[in-house]
């Protein structure tokens, strides 16, 4: 709940979310400094209004557990008792009208751990998709250099920051591997981590990716957790990791090189992040900064009126 006291510390907060969603903050100047008493009340106005608002949408969505099919009979996913599953429909109610991101490409489902609700602070889950890009080799994956890699990376990142600052938006750094990629030629499945800072805040932001391949492409899981919490995400990486499956014709195994479409990269290319066009590079991470950031873009419109008071102190109404 808001108080007085952290009243300045959302004007950081605010900062943060308007850079987030690809916005310049621009101050302004007012006639005269706003109530602060008034400002508090009227966000923890809108701060209960909006709890009370997403509470009611989570309780109505259709939260599976056990068998769940994926795609048309592309996948089959085991969702243990301690889990929970939303289809694409109620994904999206999470994803665009409880965290506050804009449209995207549907997913095709989402898990949470059933201990947390999308409202909890510390919670996180894991968005599913299905990339048809064909079947995609692993020969070279004894091969990979992934420290080189990761050099890069950090590199394409750099530049890629530097162009939103000199846009006038926030920076972003990668800082590493919080966990190195790792694959099993076995299961032909891959999961890698990487842990991100924007504008040079002190909170991190973690990017934990599985992927599954298949016949004609791969499943794409992704954590969307915070940077603190890599221990509790890895106790349950192999959990996650056992739920899927893709049926019998889908599998990895059942390509047939006479007929099927082979991918144009392979596994380095998956993990580095090359084959992200279609969604944007940092698309999974936004939708993370987007949860953290919706509850402070519900109150913009008031601390706008905060940051005018502060910046037009002393100011005349002519100046």
């Amino acid at each position: 709940m808001l108080t007085g006291e952290s009243l300045k510390n959302w004007g950081a907060v605010a900062v943060l979310a308007v850079t987030a969603f690809g916005a310049p903050v621009v101050a302004q100047e007012a006639e005269a400094p706003v109530d602060e008493a008034a400002l508090l009340a009227e966000m923890q106005a809108q701060e209960a209004e909006y709890y009370a608002k997403i509470g009611a949408m989570w309780e109505a969505l259709d939260k599976r557990q056990g068998t769940v099919a994926l795609g048309n009979d592309l996948a089959t996913l085991d969702v243990p008792d301690d889990y929970i599953f939303l289809n694409s429909d109620d994904a999206s109610t999470v994803l665009v009208d409880i965290w506050g991101n804009p449209p995207g490409s549907p997913v095709l489902g989402m898990l949470f751990p059933k201990r947390y609700t999308a409202l909890d602070d510390d919670s996180w889950a894991v968005t599913i998709e299905f990339v048809a890009d064909g079947y995609i080799s692993d020969d070279d994956a004894a091969d990979i250099d992934y420290d080189k890699m990761l050099k890069t990376m950090k590199k394409d990142v750099s530049r890629e920051s530097n162009s939103r600052e000199e846009a006038g938006y926030g920076s972003i750094e990668l800082l590493g591997w919080a966990e190195p990629p790792r694959y099993d030629p076995t299961t032909h499945k891959l999961y890698w981590a990487k842990e991100f800072r924007f504008n040079d805040s002190d909170w991190t932001t973690l990017n934990y990716d599985i992927r599954a391949l298949g016949r004609k492409g791969y499943l794409s899981m992704t954590f969307i957790a915070n940077g603190d919490q890599l221990a509790e995400v890895n106790a349950s990486r192999e959990t996650v990791l056992d739920m899927v499956a893709f049926n019998e014709g889908n599998r990895y195994t059942d390509f047939d090189p006479q007929y099927d479409k082979v991918a144009a990269y392979g596994l380095g290319a998956l993990v580095a992040g090359k084959v992200a066009a279609k969604a944007g590079l940092f698309a999974g991470l936004l939708i993370f900064l987007k949860k953290f950031g919706v509850i402070a873009i519900l109150a913009l419109g008031a601390l706008g009126r905060w940051f005018m008071g502060l910046f037009g102190r002393g100011k005349s109404s002519d100046a």
